[in-house]
């Protein structure tokens, strides 16, 4: 069982699925602290500082509605939060935006490397055709005694 479990870790794609997995979750650190930190302010300027988390209804409970959505929760107040719900969104289509972004300059910088380094492939020899090869085996055929 030791053996089997050593052939199933050292596969490659194993390995390479683990090594996918640390770097998504520093690619998400680095990511969610852009948004964060950098876009999400500059929005909230352009739109007047509107922050969506706050907006929600109580649809069951005592709470009044300046005590705010963690007040709300705390109290065991049933809460539609459809403002965390619309930021939520907001900063998907962000990041996904700047997930799009590094991929195109990602994929741009490997074309100008390959571009710069690579000079064009020869081509290899080219074989026989189909015809030329059934040619020959009935030529071969024929020859052969019955």
């Amino acid at each position: 069982m030791i053996k089997e479990f050593r052939t199933f870790i050292s596969r490659g794609n194993v390995l390479d699925l683990a090594v996918g997995i640390i770097i998504g979750a520093a690619f998400t650190a680095i990511v969610k602290s852009m948004v964060d930190d950098l876009i999400n302010p500059i929005i909230g300027l352009i739109i007047g500082g509107i922050d969506f988390t706050n907006l929600y209804v109580v649809l069951s409970g005592n709470v009044p509605e300046s005590a705010g959505l963690q007040t709300a929760k705390d109290s065991g107040a049933a809460v539609f939060a459809y403002g965390s719900f619309i930021m939520a969104v907001i900063n998907f289509l962000i990041i996904a935006f700047v997930v799009f972004m590094l991929v195109k300059a990602v994929n741009k910088a490997k074309e100008m490397a390959v571009e710069k380094g690579e000079a064009p492939a020869e081509s290899a020899p080219k074989g026989p055709t189909q015809e030329q090869l059934l040619a020959e085996i009935r030529d071969l055929l024929k020859s052969r005694p019955v």
